[in-house]
């Protein structure tokens, strides 16, 4: 299985994310969880130091594109975890593209995770985060995997700003129940720091984080590729005025 671009493609290129561009981007539409999870790893990553061998939690992995990416860029170790897709499935591909040594899959619930305390030196978490860390309690639980100093790293679809009088008329037809999830980075950020559990390290928004996931979903529409079509709409009409993409990255204080 090759999983690198061939010559005159230029699907998904993408000036932000210059590491991703060497990606079969047809490998990852057909693989992807939502927004190109390459994308939003290669800006997790950045200005990270991960050094080889580093023991790495992928937290709600999905198909393992992000545990791919770290292993291959990084030479990490990375243990994919995931609930949804089937520990199984994801080694299949994962044996093809000869990384056997250097990532493990794992079916696991993020609230009930089979490691050891202090095991990983980093946890990352891309596009899931918001299915189980909007718990109050949830950084409290996940941090005692992490060593004393070591990096959590996520990044989630977020709100730009909050709604003031209820629903925008325009996001109607995109909102599902599971949005209810979705905050803004001065959220995410009160959420964390009033914990006294970590060091806030990174926290920004993801830039014109709406017209990339556009850009992205006319790539799955090109190839029939897009379950939800009535987004690309939608997006147009919010141009970021709402929809963002978040990054929040911060280190276990090492007397915790």
């Amino acid at each position: 299985m090759d999983i690198y671009r061939k010559e005159n493609c230029n699907l998904l290129l993408n000036n932000n994310f210059l590491k991703s561009n060497k990606y079969d981007p047809y490998w990852i539409i057909k693989n992807s969880m939502g927004l190109n999870v390459l994308w939003l790893t290669e800006w997790l990553c950045e200005g990270l130091i991960i050094e080889r061998e580093m023991k790495i939690l992928d937290l709600g992995c999905g198909k393992a594109l992000s545990s791919i990416y770290i292993a291959s860029e990084f030479n990490a170790k990375v243990w994919a975890t995931d609930l949804w897709i089937k520990p199984t499935q994801n080694l299949e591909m994962i044996s093809k593209l000869k990384f056997d040594d250097s990532i493990f899959p794992i079916f696991s619930d993020a609230r009930s995770l089979p490691y050891a305390n202090n095991f990983f030196d980093a946890v990352f978490c891309i596009n899931s985060y918001i299915y189980f860390g909007t718990d109050d309690l949830y950084l409290n639980y996940i941090k005692n995997f992490l060593k004393p100093g070591g990096i959590i790293g996520i990044v989630v679809p977020g709100l730009r700003k909050e709604f003031e009088t209820g629903m925008p008329k325009h996001l109607e037809k995109f909102w599902g129940q599971d949005c209810w999830s979705w905050h803004t980075l001065e959220w995410w950020k009160q959420l964390w720091e009033r914990t006294g559990l970590v060091e806030i390290q990174a926290a920004e928004y993801l830039e014109n984080g709406c017209q990339q996931y556009l850009e992205w979903k006319k790539a799955q529409e090109k190839e029939g590729k897009n379950p939800w079509p009535d987004d690309l709409d939608v997006l147009e009409k919010d141009n970021g005025e709402y929809i963002g993409f978040i990054k929040l990255v911060a280190k276990k204080k090492v007397s915790i």
